[in-house]
């Protein structure tokens, strides 16, 4: 017979249909096991849709009394656009439920495993819980500060180099490396580039795949305002707006032009012409976005590091050596003094994709003090 473990396994797959979609709700799947027998199961669409559990409680319909519940994220117990799922739970009868992680929202948190344990209900808790937790990990900040998650990606040589010295990086990584990142871009609210990146190659920060896609919110760190207005970002047949963070150094008259050609063009506090990113965070926080993708290069990858802005880290390693030191590398400015001061990467996983390594972790936290 299957075990718990493999059993939330599938509950997780059926998550991952909904991630990057659900905002603001967090992407969760759930099974219904009867006898060792899956005979409901469902995972949360969209916002405003049924949750996992009534996807799986309707597909099971009677058989879901006495049955098996496994759910990878806790179920709520507030009102919403939709009822509790608790409550659904308890009336489907349902005799046990396995839970991959407690919800972190304020307004559940650990209410809907109190509601089924008072209605007699068996509930076990952890099962696969760094699974889970990672699957809502942008759920998780957004509710819990108000700001995006936001994951830094990069590629780079086995010798550190994320460009050559004249400036070239197309392409580091491989075809493999690079549609996955495209199916990262589809999965995430929004992507995020500094202005040099914008001068040096004209992305268009789209999502490219063979099936189609969803294109994030593009947003450009650009702290005076030198976009050019013929940037391909900003003549794309795209249903994902484009966002031009900068500061009030900018022209006036190229903020009223940028805006009537449809840009959102977004003031930002900031110093010496550089947008304060912390800020930056905030307002794209109040605007919905859980997952932020930073494509930056190396000057918008330290300022975020060193604003404590990062919370996981995707590195693309190709087996190729520049030599020498005039390449560019993923972090500009001086860095730390000690080895002591080192931002840690925990959670870690490596995945190869060809002959490509991606290495991705989350930042530890700085301890207080």
């Amino acid at each position: 017979m299957p075990s718990t473990e493999s059993f939330m396994r599938l509950a997780l797959d059926l998550a991952r249909r909904g991630e990057g979609r659900t905002r603001p709700n967090p992407a969760v799947g759930a099974l219904i096991v009867r006898d060792g027998q899956v005979v409901g199961e469902g995972f949360h669409p969209q916002a405003g849709q049924p949750h996992a559990e009534i996807f799986a409680l309707r597909q099971a319909g009677d058989l879901a009394r006495g049955a098996d519940l496994y759910v990878t994220l806790e179920p709520c117990s507030h009102h919403g656009r939709t009822g509790p799922c608790a409550a659904a739970v308890i009336a489907g009868g349902l005799a046990r439920v396995f839970v991959g992680t407690r919800d972190p929202n304020p307004l559940v948190s650990g209410r809907g495993i109190e509601m089924l344990r008072s209605a007699g209900i068996e509930v076990t808790t952890g099962i696969l819980e760094s699974e889970c937790r990672r699957l809502i990990a942008p759920f998780a900040k957004h509710v819990t500060s108000g700001r995006p998650y936001l994951i830094l990606k990069s590629a780079m040589t086995l010798d550190g180099n994320t460009a050559t010295r004249s400036g070239d990086s197309q392409w580091i990584s491989n075809e493999q490396s690079r549609l996955f990142v495209h199916r990262l871009r589809d999965r995430v609210d929004a992507i995020m580039v500094g202005i040099g990146t914008v001068l040096r190659d004209d992305p268009r920060l789209t999502t490219r795949l063979p099936e189609g896609g969803r294109d994030p919110l593009r947003v450009v760190v650009d702290g005076r305002l030198r976009i050019p207005e013929d940037a391909a970002m900003l003549r794309l047949e795209s249903a994902a707006a484009t966002l031009i963070a900068t500061t009030a150094e900018a022209p006036a008259e190229k903020v009223a032009r940028l805006r009537a050609g449809g840009a959102d063009v977004l003031v930002v506090p900031g110093k010496d012409g550089r947008v304060g990113l912390a800020e930056l965070m905030r307002e794209l926080g109040a605007r919905g976005i859980q997952s932020l993708l930073l494509e930056g290069g190396a000057t918008l990858n330290a300022a975020a590091l060193e604003a404590g802005l990062v919370d996981r880290v995707m590195l693309f390693v190709a087996p190729k050596l520049l030599g020498g030191f005039g390449g560019k590398g993923i972090f500009a400015g001086a860095g730390v003094e000690r080895l002591a001061e080192a931002r840690l990467l925990e959670d870690l996983r490596v995945t190869r994709f060809g002959d490509d390594i991606l290495v991705e972790g989350e930042v530890r936290p700085c301890s207080p003090g």
